[in-house]
């Protein structure tokens, strides 16, 4: 099962990075980055953390989240800004906004506030592009933090890191108790 969940999820980042190669702009192309970077900084640090039950859990909140998107975005006929189809929900932002979800729910505070500033910069730039319009972004968001609420448990384990400082260093330990 593990195995299928990685070769999904990569096969998923090489289908959105078509898109990526073809964005012409500064802040669509830094949102076409960014939305695959948060799913694979998520994914990264359940490796890192050793937690298989964490990438399980992002792995289903994922799932669902694109399940229902892609559901929505071939049942609503809605145009975008630009002219083009499928407009809502908005795919980037239901994919950053699960992983942000995910991280800060999983990991704590400390790394999902710079989780969601990136994953609201993506939905940002997909309303800045004229790729969808304020509503898409939303329902996106909602649709991805949703998601990921169902899946996701906060880490129980504890965890030794590296500490640096501009005059200190040494060891520091976070976990629930």
């Amino acid at each position: 099962m593990r195995n299928f969940m990685v070769l999904f999820m990569s096969l998923l980042l090489c289908f959105m990075a078509k898109e990526t190669a073809s964005a012409n702009d500064g802040v669509e192309t830094a949102g076409n980055i960014i939305q695959l970077v948060l799913p694979a900084g998520a994914a990264g640090l359940t490796i890192i953390n050793h937690d298989q039950e964490g990438f399980i859990e992002l792995a289903e909140s994922g799932l669902l989240t694109l399940g229902i998107t892609y559901g929505l975005k071939y049942s609503i006929d809605a145009t975008r800004p630009n002219g083009g189809q499928n407009s809502f929900p908005s795919g980037h932002s239901s994919t950053s906004f699960v992983s942000a979800e995910f991280i800060r729910e999983r990991y704590g505070w400390n790394y999902g506030i710079p989780a969601y500033l990136a994953a609201s910069f993506v939905g940002y730039s997909r309303v800045e592009s004229k790729e969808h319009y304020t509503r898409d972004v939303i329902a996106g968001a909602l649709i991805g933090i949703g998601s990921s609420w169902l899946f996701t448990t906060p880490n129980k384990t504890w965890n030794v890191r590296p500490v640096v400082g501009n005059s200190f260093y040494g060891i520091g330990l976070t976990g629930y108790l």
